[in-house]
């Protein structure tokens, strides 16, 4: 049994003793070794039965363990660091063929190319590339059941902010345009080896069923860009950096044209993209 394989290495403390992982700061690192924490990360995933998850920077592997004793059918770990490497190979013995570690930087890795559907993401994100990371895995949302992530909490803030509140931007709204995105838990600093100086948030984001008519990835992107770009100015100002005619695509979209960025709903810079999509063509 997997369980029983992984229940017989020795501690993450000693794993990490063992193979001198001291956290390397360029990399971000910070382990999370109580492995009631990591366990309650998997299965705040939900039911990953039959599911092939990406898990990215593994460390020394308390995640990748929780994982494991998951009923995933496969667990995918991308690590870049080669002691981590090194490490998680005794793991890779005990998972009995379930856990396959990949050395690599997960900014120039396409996940969905890691595993077949279906697949999902768990990881406690380094801070460093966290951001540029959940970006480029927006762009294909829906290749994935579900993307449970670490992020530092005033990130995770923003992933779930509602409009007209200070965290509300751009993350926001392309965030939670192609997810549901909600906050589960916090993680104090303590909890790490060694201590971050923030508080970390696990966020589940949930794709949505898209539909026919929605705008294309890029042009959400820039229609959102350049309304939080001048945050402070109304959007019939901001929004010049996109359109010369934006009092017109704002009255055609039903948005008062001296409203600011920060008081409109998803679904108003949906009509807003779209409209300007069609009125491009």
């Amino acid at each position: 049994m997997v369980a029983d394989n992984i229940a017989a290495l020795p501690p993450l403390r000693d794993v990490i003793k063992a193979w001198q992982l001291d956290a390397d700061k360029r990399l971000g690192q910070h382990f999370l070794l109580d492995l009631n924490l990591t366990a309650k990360i998997a299965r705040a995933a939900g039911d990953l039965s039959g599911v092939n998850v990406i898990e990215i920077g593994p460390g020394p592997g308390g995640l990748t363990r929780a994982l494991l004793e998951s009923a995933a059918s496969s667990v995918i770990a991308v690590e870049r660091d080669p002691r981590c490497i090194a490490a998680l190979q005794s793991l890779a013995e005990a998972s009995e063929g379930r856990l396959t570690v990949i050395h690599g930087d997960a900014l120039e890795i396409d996940p969905v190319g890691l595993a077949p559907e279906p697949r999902a993401i768990v990881a406690n994100l380094p801070y460093n590339v966290a951001t540029p990371l959940l970006i480029g895995w927006l762009k294909q949302a829906s290749a994935f059941t579900g993307m449970t992530l670490m992020f530092q909490r005033e990130v995770a803030l923003r992933l779930v902010a509602e409009p007209r509140s200070k965290e509300y931007g751009r993350l926001s709204v392309m965030t939670q345009w192609l997810t549901e995105a909600t906050l589960v838990f916090d993680l104090p600093a303590a909890a790490f080896t060694p201590p971050p100086k923030v508080v970390s948030s696990i966020v589940r984001l949930t794709p949505r069923l898209m539909g026919l008519g929605e705008p294309s990835f890029a042009t959400m992107e820039r229609v959102v860009a350049a309304a939080f770009g001048q945050r402070r100015k109304m959007l019939r100002a901001g929004l010049r950096a996109f359109t010369p005619e934006p009092i017109a695509l704002l009255e055609a979209a039903g948005i008062d044209p001296t409203a600011r960025a920060e008081e409109l709903d998803i679904d108003a810079f949906r009509r807003l993209a779209v409209l300007w999509e069609r009125m491009s063509h």
